[in-house]
């Protein structure tokens, strides 16, 4: 097993403390700037931060898998993660002040399959997460610049 890495980074105008805020919050603000390509998306337990639970469907290359995930926030206010409970994957969101606007990244890791699945999955995996991660940072600049001048 080859282990895989993903990340995709950009500017979101509105400060750091207020875009972490975003990210965090996953009953309000978080489901409004999910791609497409995330469904049936719902909060279990909790809904800010730290100890939420969440369930949702994510359709990549054709394929839908359901994952459950808890949120951890190694450095609260700029890291946060979300664990897979399931599989070996894990996602961290960092956020970074860049002057009045933040730079966020997501990148994702996880034991990769082996054999030709695994070949495949290591081709193919990394530039179709990285296309949704990519439509996830400038709906969420557009969320930010909506939500934060008003």
């Amino acid at each position: 097993m080859a282990r895989i890495a993903v990340s995709a980074e950009g500017t979101v105008k509105a400060p750091a403390d207020t875009v972490y805020r975003y990210i965090a919050d996953m009953r309000e603000h978080h489901p409004r700037f999910l791609p497409p390509a995330f469904s049936d998306f719902r909060v279990e337990s909790g809904g800010v931060g730290a100890g939420t639970i969440l369930r949702y469907k994510l359709t990549a290359g054709g394929r839908t898998r359901e994952y459950r995930t808890k949120i951890a926030e190694p450095e609260p206010g700029r890291v946060l993660t979300e664990s897979d409970t399931g599989s070996s994957m894990v996602t961290t969101t960092t956020v970074s002040p860049q002057g009045g606007a933040s730079l966020v990244q997501i990148s994702t890791t996880w034991d990769g399959a082996g054999g030709i699945g695994g070949l495949f999955e290591r081709m193919f995996a990394p530039r179709v997460l990285r296309g949704i991660y990519a439509d996830e940072l400038r709906r969420l600049d557009a969320y930010a610049r909506e939500h934060h001048s008003a």
